[in-house]
């Protein structure tokens, strides 16, 4: 398995210390946002400003070592598990992203209509729900109108 140093080198990248740390915090955080890699990196190597490391994302997007998503209504997410073109499946309620492989064929997975005279290379499907721990949350907590639930006007009573 190549490490980090060798991927930069493979692509062209002068290898720095901020571009080590932000691979290294991809690796423990697979979807992330920038403030998120930003405050990994700041724990690895100290301060860095956080347009160095939008810039170190950006660089690394651009050759292809991250890619990039953005589900709507939410913070872009950046991930190192590139070149497959899997897809997503995202929390409505905690937001946890966890991949889910292509749901047909080869890249780009999915056919349009028409594709209006474009080369499709790439397909970003994001399925939407609700994450395990969140559906078991739920379920312990009687829902609302069942006759479970505690009245705190009773509760304060002794």
């Amino acid at each position: 398995m190549r490490g980090p140093i060798d991927l930069l080198r493979e692509h062209g990248i002068p290898v720095t210390p901020q571009r080590l740390a932000v691979l290294r915090a991809m690796s423990a955080m697979p979807h992330a946002s920038a403030d998120a890699i930003a405050e990994a990196v700041r724990a690895d190597i100290g301060a860095i400003s956080r347009q160095a490391v939008y810039d170190a994302l950006g660089m690394l997007t651009e050759k292809g070592l991250l890619r990039r998503i953005q589900p709507a209504g939410s913070a872009a997410l950046y991930e190192n598990r590139v070149g497959d073109n899997h897809h997503h499946l995202l929390c409505r309620t905690c937001g946890k992203t966890v991949d889910v492989d292509c749901v047909t064929g080869m890249a780009p997975c999915l056919a349009a209509a028409d594709d209006s005279g474009f080369r499709i290379d790439e397909a970003e499907v994001i399925f939407w729900g609700t994450c395990p721990d969140c559906l078991a949350k739920t379920k312990r907590r009687p829902a609302p109108g069942s006759g479970h639930e505690k009245n705190p006007i009773e509760e304060e009573q002794p």
